[in-house]
């Protein structure tokens, strides 16, 4: 998939699919062949290469040694690790630059239909899809809601949000650690969101990652619940900074738990002093009204 952040699944090994695609199985299957294939590929490939630059390094190291007479071998070890290192910051700027344009795509479409896209990210098990099952139920009445679900693998969770009543479909990432704006343009292109509704993208579970990457969102809702850690927003900035919105999730837990729940808006306002705070807990709705008060106001 990226450079950027270390995870390497191929593109072409995504998997989009609705919960009622009857081919679902089919799918995992093609995926999983589609898989070993591009391995066996990569490793035959990878072998080739070090087989032909091997006799390269050798006739480097050649001159390398004739340079050692002549007193620059520090100079050529010097030389050699800067242009490794700006390799790598060129890869990193193209694979973004590349997303942020595919994110422009999505942004203007989203405008023209006048869908609200919201980008919700969390650690796993913060409450998102919890939160998304409540906010369905409580809205699809008032407001048309879709769902894109992110997770590296099974239906699970987008099972859960076509039961909750929502049209969603599932984004299975493989290695992959986080959505990117190209995956979201092809879920957007099978999900079809109507005019005038909000699109939830609930991104892969983690704090780090999908932080660098733009999908055309609107606004960026960030999750945390008081079983994390008051000092999560210190720990994770670029996440809380590329954030609008921070939801801290699990409330009705505070008289059970030593979280300062002060201290964790404080840590948050260190690094972004623009960011809005939403109290809630999914389970016993308290501080849901404030939730769907906000989505109503940014429609």
């Amino acid at each position: 998939m990226c450079d950027t952040c270390g995870c390497t699944q191929p593109d072409d090994a995504v998997t989009i699919r609705k919960p009622s695609d009857e081919n679902a199985e089919h799918a995992h299957d093609h995926h999983h062949a589609h898989d070993h294939v591009h391995a066996h590929d990569h490793a035959h490939d990878h072998h080739h290469a070090h087989d032909h630059s091997h006799p390269h390094d050798h006739g480097h190291s050649h001159d390398h040694g004739h340079s050692h007479d002549h007193g620059h071998s520090h100079d050529h070890g010097h030389s050699h690790d800067h242009g490794h290192e700006g390799r790598s910051i060129a890869v990193e700027t193209d694979i973004l630059r590349k997303n942020n344009l595919m994110a422009e795509r999505n942004r203007g479409y989203f405008e023209a239909k006048n869908i609200l896209a919201l980008n919700l990210v969390s650690s796993p098990g913060s409450g998102k899809t919890t939160l998304l099952e409540r906010t369905i139920c409580e809205l699809r009445e008032r407001i048309p809601i879709a769902v894109i679900e992110g997770d590296q693998q099974t239906m699970n969770d987008a099972n859960r949000i076509r039961e909750a009543g929502a049209p969603v479909v599932q984004v299975n990432t493989g290695n992959g650690c986080h959505l990117d704006s190209e995956m979201v343009n092809r879920a957007v292109r099978e999900l079809q969101p109507a005019e005038n509704s909000v699109l939830m993208i609930e991104n892969v579970g983690n704090l780090v990652c999908p932080s660098l990457f733009d999908l055309g969102e609107s606004q960026r809702v960030v999750i945390m619940s008081v079983t994390e850690g008051e000092d999560k927003p210190i720990k994770y900035p670029n996440m809380f900074r590329t954030s609008q919105v921070c939801i801290i999730n699990k409330t009705d837990l505070l008289p059970h738990l030593d979280f300062d729940l002060e201290k964790a808006k404080e840590y948050a306002l260190q690094v972004n002093h623009h960011l809005r705070f939403i109290e809630l807990s999914v389970k016993t709705g308290e501080g849901f009204d404030a939730w769907t008060s906000w989505l109503t106001e940014q429609r």
